[in-house]
């Protein structure tokens, strides 16, 4: 079983069990461009399960016998009540608390199943496969306009803004439960930006969401 826990920013635990992380692919339409992806016309969803979150600050470790492992920044949400066919306002009052989430992709792995018209996890569900940071309550952070960056040894590689979302937040969150119903302590994921690319063993990482939370984490 994983040791994984829910925690907020200041270290206490959020009491929740981890729940499925539910992502959206292709979210904004500079990163769907960069890896020559048709800009979807509706969400693309996928899950990873419980088993792939991991801490964040803990040093990152994957699989290294299958090509290259893409690091994906993105804003996390998790999710404190019941959603099933939500309203916007159902939705909205659901969010518990904002985070960030590495998407972790084996690249490889996934270009070779899209050419086959194949599902997506085991590229995106390995063990280990989506790092969470703790998370800061949603009353102290402003909604209506977030930004998050990740820097690698120093050098800014990506920068998201939640205004260039192709399906923003809380439409995001009752579509998603259109189609399955979210439960308390489930993540969401709600894409990543332009400037993805692979992880080299040695590396440091550092994302900021806005002015309210910074984690670092170093690569195996």
């Amino acid at each position: 079983m994983p040791d994984y826990q829910h925690h907020w920013k200041d270290g206490t635990p959020v009491h929740l069990p981890l729940g499925k992380i539910v992502c959206i692919g292709r979210n904004y339409a500079e990163h769907a461009r960069e890896l020559n992806n048709p800009v979807p016309d509706e969400p693309l969803l996928f899950i990873k399960p419980s088993t792939a979150a991991v801490h964040i600050t803990r040093p990152l470790h994957f699989p290294r016998d299958q090509g290259d492992v893409h690091f994906e920044t993105e804003l996390a949400v998790l999710i404190g009540r019941p959603l099933t066919n939500a309203s916007a306002t159902e939705a909205e009052a659901a969010i518990l608390g904002y985070g960030l989430a590495l998407d972790l992709t084996l690249r490889d792995v996934q270009s070779k199943l899209k050419e086959k018209g194949q599902p997506w996890e085991r590229a995106k569900a390995f063990d280990g496969a989506c790092p969470l940071s703790p998370f800061v309550s949603a009353d102290k952070v402003s909604r209506d306009h977030l930004t998050f960056t990740l820097d690698i040894d120093g050098q800014r590689q990506q920068t998201g803004d939640t205004r260039e979302m192709l399906n923003p937040i809380v439409p995001l969150i009752a579509h998603m439960s259109s189609q399955f119903t979210l439960l308390p302590g489930d993540v969401v994921l709600t894409g990543t930006p332009k400037g993805v690319g692979p992880l080299a063993s040695g590396q440091t990482l550092s994302l900021e969401l806005d002015d309210v939370l910074f984690v670092e984490t170093t690569v195996l």
